[in-house]
Parts: C-alpha cells; structure tokens; sequence
C-alpha cells in the first residue's frame, strides 16, 4: 500500500497514536530507533530529523557524525503491543547525509544499490525467507536462559509443543501488521520454532524481517519467554537457520522458470546457481556473521557444510525446491537469523547478477546425501566446504571483489575490522569446555 503524508497524519491521528519510531538498521544488523512524539511528526516527514552517526556502531567517523533520518512513508505501521496512554507507530528510515546524498553505509541503501543494478537489467529481485528461533524461560530476576520445558519436536503439537499459544499471538500480531504468514511450526530442537511469511521485493523482505524479529521478541516477553536469533544457543542440538529463497522475475515472468530446461530451470537459473557458488565461500561473513554462527555450520546438524547444489535432496548449500512455473525459486540454506537481512540479500544478489553477467555454469548437481560421502569421494567431485569460523570467512570475504564491491568498500572495511575484532576478543576467552577439559589434566 502507498501512502502520502496526508494519509500518515490521518491515521495518527485516527488510531490514537501518541509516539512514532524513526527505524534503522547498523550495518551489524541491529536495529536502532530515534522516538518522537506525534507533534515532532511534520518535521520527520519533511525529513528533518538529525541524529547523531559516530554514535552508531561502523557508521560514521566523529567529524560526519551530522546524519538525517528519511522515512519510507509505505513502511508506516503501529505496534498492536503497549497500546496504555496512545499507541506507538513506526517508520522505516534511510539514511541521509548533510549533502543530501544516501549514506553509503547505510545497509539499507546497500541493497537498493544492487536491487536498482538488477532493476537495469529488467530484474525484479524476490525473496522469501524461513526464519527459525528459539523460546526460552526467564529467570526469577527476568533475565534469559537456554532453559525450557518444551521437549517438542519437528511438526510436534499441543499439549508437547507448550510453546503453541505463544507462536500463535506471534502470528495474529504479525497478521495485524500486514504480513501473510504461510505457516507456522514448532521445529527439530526442542523449544525451536518457524514462522514463515510470503516472498516478497527484497527491500520490502528485508525491512519485514527486521520487523519480525522485534515482533517475536516482544511477543515472547509477554508469555514470560525470551526469543533468541541466536544461531547456536544450545549444544547437541539443531541450530536456527534463515533459509532464504531467492528467484529474478522480467516482464512479471519468473525467469527461473524453464518448462523446457533440465529439471525445469531455466538458463539465467543456472548461471545464477553458478554465481553463488563462487562466492558461496566470501558470503558467509555476511550470512553467517557471528562466531556462533560457525558452530551451527557443522556436520551431523541438518546445516548445510559443503558447497554443492541438488534439485533432489537437502544435504547441499543450495537446494530448489519442487514447485516449478511462478514458483520456481533458488534456496539458499546456510544464511542465519543473526544476519543483517540487507546486507545479505544484497551479496546474495550481486553474487547471482554475476554468474548472469559472467555466465558462470555450475557443477553438474549432487544427488545423493553429501554427509555419507567420504572425504575422498567429495575431492574427487570438487565439493568445497564453507569456511570453519568467522576469521576463515572474514578473510575470504576481504579478498572477493564482487562481494566488496556489493556493501561498498568503506563499510566493508568497517565490517571486516568489527569482525576481526570479535574473533580476537573470542580466540583469547577461556571458555568452560577448556577449563572442564584441561584444569585437572594438566
């Protein structure tokens, strides 16, 4: 739906709204928020809101800290949570410098970039992501643990998914706030669960999943649990993953689609293929951005390791999904939920422009379950690994020019030396594992 600033006045004032959140997004994928109230919302639609960017983490440099936030008068939503003493609404900023010029650094207008490099070609950029989380108890003070009662499994059902009641109010509230949600479940791991919603244009798709997960976690404080997006939260068991299936649409065709092509794909399909799996390896400083992430990216665990491709089975990186004609898509299925959702989608699709733009073919598919192979039967194929921690990923990422290229080299610097930092800081915690293993021994 598009709105006009007489329409964002009106509702305003109609629903009872008292506050409004300017919304943005760091470029670690955290989200941020100037609130004002209603009588400050003339001036934040005449984009006249300033706030300050050397406080905002790989933003800007003390002497351009001067920024502006300009909403995206279709993001305008109220919250139907806190509704005592006025409503809360919110707006989807981009970021803006004093010259009047986009902030580069700013993740939203990272992915435009790459969506308008699509749109030159006549692409439409869809995407549709399977977001997964946990639900824990609090603790006496209120404070998050990994604990739960749930025992549930995959597809499990009340009375043994307990967490039921508290995913279907997710859901109504995330109905309320304009998504289509296309089913819900409890998943493998006990207290796991996902909440999956219609695809989308990748802006929209992202902006919904930032929003998402503050709807999710404040749902969740309301049933006395906490949501975590933490890819890795508990050992020895299924991690949480965001699946994120991709497909280009020209002239409202998916241009996947090839009735007449091998396992019904079209060419650009595969050359599409192609270009992910080149830079599958440098994506997943993005995809996968935390230490954690890389102790979900193991074997025995349903996450895909080994970078591969298959219309068949689940075991690869990327998988395509049975449905064919509109719904042909590519599913991408190492990405997790601790990911900056523009930031993703955005090396996601400068990395498929370029197996179009280079035709890059990929290897022939992999059929059969990856994790039964051996060692040798994989290098005999060619069959890469992702990389095995963050360091790893971060230095594959720094030396992938298209991938660089993608986020902008300034933030890429930013990003790179943030995560360097965070994997220092790791490398030199002494972690219970190490004191329970080696104490006593030595």
């Amino acid at each position: 739906m598009s709105y006009t600033k007489e329409d964002i006045f009106k509702m305003v004032e109609e629903n009872d709204v008292e506050f409004i959140r300017l919304q943005f997004t760091d470029i670690f994928g955290i989200l941020k928020n100037v609130a004002i109230p209603k009588s400050q919302l003339s001036k934040a639609l005449d984009d006249q809101m300033m706030f300050d960017g050397s406080s905002i983490e790989g933003f800007a440099r003390i002497e351009e800290s001067d920024m502006y936030l300009r909403p995206d008068l279709d993001s305008f939503v109220i919250f139907p949570w806190n509704t005592e003493n006025g409503k809360t609404a919110r707006l989807i900023c981009d970021v803006y410098g004093t010259d009047g010029k986009p902030f580069a650094g700013d993740p939203r207008h990272i992915l435009k970039r790459q969506v308008e490099k699509a749109a030159a070609m006549g692409y439409t950029f869809n995407v549709g992501p399977e977001c997964e989380f946990f639900l824990f108890n609090l603790d006496e003070d209120g404070a998050p643990t990994t604990d739960s009662f749930d025992k549930a499994g995959y597809f499990d059902l009340g009375p043994s998914d307990i967490s039921e009641s508290a995913r279907k109010d997710m859901v109504l509230t995330l109905e309320d706030m304009g998504f289509i949600i296309e089913a819900s479940h409890h998943e493998c791991a006990p207290a796991q669960h996902e909440i999956d919603f219609k695809y989308g244009e990748a802006v929209s798709t992202a902006d919904k999943i930032m929003t998402f997960k503050l709807a999710v976690k404040t749902i969740a404080q309301k049933h006395r649990l906490h949501a975590t997006f933490m890819p890795k939260p508990k050992a020895g068991v299924a991690g949480s993953g965001m699946h994120i299936n991709m497909s280009l649409e020209k002239d409202g065709k998916n241009i996947f689609a090839d009735p007449d092509g091998k396992n019904g794909l079209s060419q650009e399909a595969y050359y599409f293929i192609g270009g992910l799996m080149k830079h599958a390896l440098g994506m997943t400083a993005i995809t996968n951005p935390i230490v954690n992430s890389y102790k979900r990216l193991v074997p025995g665990y349903e996450a895909p390791v080994y970078v591969a491709w298959s219309a068949k089975n689940r075991s690869p990186l990327i998988r395509i999904p049975a449905s064919r004609g509109q719904g042909t898509r590519i599913e991408l299925r190492n990405p997790d939920p601790s990911a900056n959702p523009y930031l993703a989608l955005a090396v996601c699709l400068a990395a498929g422009l370029d197996g179009i733009n280079n035709k890059i073919e990929p290897p022939a598919s992999v059929d059969t379950n990856i994790f039964a192979m051996t060692k040798k039967e994989k290098k005999a194929i060619g069959i890469e690994s992702l990389p095995e921690t963050l360091y790893d990923a971060v230095k594959i990422f720094e030396s992938d020019a298209v991938l660089v290229d993608a986020i902008g080299e300034e933030t890429a610097e930013k990003y790179i030396d943030a995560k360097k930092q965070e994997w220092k800081e790791y490398k030199i915690t002494i972690n219970d594992w190490e004191l329970r293993e080696y104490l006593n021994k030595f």
